[in-house]
């Protein structure tokens, strides 16, 4: 977690009870626990959004290699081949 070990987090905790006093640390608390929810709620919607958008790109994209994969991989050695029968002549 940051590098930060149990005997540092307690000193922390120690300076901010000392500085901020006993009734206005549960609330700084509070608030940082919704902010950090809040934040995480964000990133989890950003993370689906961006799934949802690559999958709906790969079923645009898949039907079209699917169909139109082999055909023209047929006609350009169709091309080619009929190209090698011209030169041979």
């Amino acid at each position: 977690m940051f590098g930060i070990g149990m005997p540092e987090l307690i000193i922390i905790m120690v300076i901010a009870l000392v500085v901020l006093g006993p009734h206005k640390l549960p609330d700084l608390a509070r608030s940082l626990g919704k902010g950090l929810a809040e934040f995480k709620k964000a990133a989890d919607d950003l993370q689906q959004n961006i799934k949802a958008e690559s999958h709906k790109a790969d079923t645009h994209a898949a039907p079209e290699l699917a169909s139109g994969e082999a055909a023209p991989i047929r006609a350009a050695t169709g091309a080619v081949a009929e190209h090698e029968d011209r030169a041979a002549v």
